[in-house]
């Protein structure tokens, strides 16, 4: 797999309240060239988001204290970027879960995934055509 990007590093935050898939995301996304920093609730990612920019988000649509589209919300309220550059991961195969990822216009990918489902998501949303490069 090459490099997400040759240059400066995107930086993802991976939001997920299984601390398994945050590791794996974090060990996969990190091989391709990623900075990633990872947040198992709500509150530590708008924190996160609060106090370092992010290329990209990756996040989980149900989680115990703050669902994603929330989530989702105030990330694109203090990092407008975002609004384009989000992935939504969830194991909600109900209509309503394809509904409010469609009302934030974000791409979803289903769990279980595979990782390179994910590092190819990013490479597609990564802020510059040097980050996107295939592998």
């Amino acid at each position: 797999m090459s490099p997400i990007n040759k240059g400066t590093r995107t930086r993802v935050l991976v939001v997920d309240d299984e601390p398994s898939i945050c590791r794996a995301l974090e060990i996969a996304l990190g091989r391709a060239g990623c900075d990633v920093v990872t947040a198992t609730d709500g509150e530590t990612a708008h924190a996160i988001l609060g106090r370092q920019p992010v290329d990209v988000l990756v996040l989980d649509l149900r989680m115990p204290d703050l669902r994603g589209d929330v989530i989702y919300h105030l990330a694109s309220a203090l990092q407008p970027d975002l609004r384009a550059r989000t992935v939504f991961l969830t194991g909600d195969h109900t209509d309503r879960a394809q509904t409010i990822v469609a009302e934030c216009r974000c791409r979803m990918i289903r769990k279980p995934f595979e990782l390179d489902e994910v590092v190819g998501a990013v490479r597609g949303l990564a802020p510059t055509a040097a980050m996107r490069e295939t592998a």
